[in-house]
């Protein structure tokens, strides 16, 4: 699989930090950092560091045949950016090709609460086939500590991308 991951925004970095942490090491991840999101990261195996301002990216074309990107924060910016067909930066480009492709395209807002703004950018992104999915806490999981809690909210979105893992308890009735 190859998975274009992006951070956008500063606060909430660390949660994409550890999303790319737990990602199985055969995916291949193309890594998407905002000017805001940038941390130092040590280089991992079958990781590829992109730079948002690099808009002639391999990921920024429909024939570099992602399989899915996750923008993990994602600002209210960015989110408003993709609403709105805005491609100024990689991050945003990335995101226009995956809907342009029809290719599962997974947003995390990060800020609440969330404006009547935001809501109808989400909504319209919903329509389009984007997923948008909060990092909301599931309290049937036993969640105990905010370890658990951001293996909760990681486990949830390898859920989505199909992704194996034993990241949570399953609710079991």
């Amino acid at each position: 699989m190859k998975l274009i991951i992006a951070i956008s925004g500063a606060s909430g970095a660390g949660l994409g930090k550890k999303f790319i942490d737990r990602l199985p090491k055969e995916i291949e991840k193309y890594i998407i950092f905002s000017k805001n999101a940038k941390t130092v990261l040590q280089k991992e195996e079958n990781c590829f560091f992109l730079d948002n301002d690099d808009i002639a990216a391999p990921v920024s074309s429909g024939s570099f045949q992602s399989d899915a990107m996750v923008v993990i924060p994602c600002s209210m910016n960015s989110l408003a950016k993709i609403a709105c067909g805005i491609s100024d930066n990689l991050i945003t480009r990335s995101a226009a090709v995956m809907i342009k492709e029809q290719k599962k395209l997974i947003l995390a807002p990060r800020e609440m609460p969330f404006s009547a703004i935001a809501l109808e950018n989400m909504l319209k992104l919903s329509r389009l086939g984007v997923i948008i999915s909060p990092p909301i806490l599931g309290y049937y999981a036993k969640i105990k500590t905010l370890e658990d809690m951001e293996d909760f909210l990681i486990g949830k979105w390898f859920d989505l991308l199909g992704i194996k893992h034993n990241l949570y308890e399953r609710w079991r009735g």
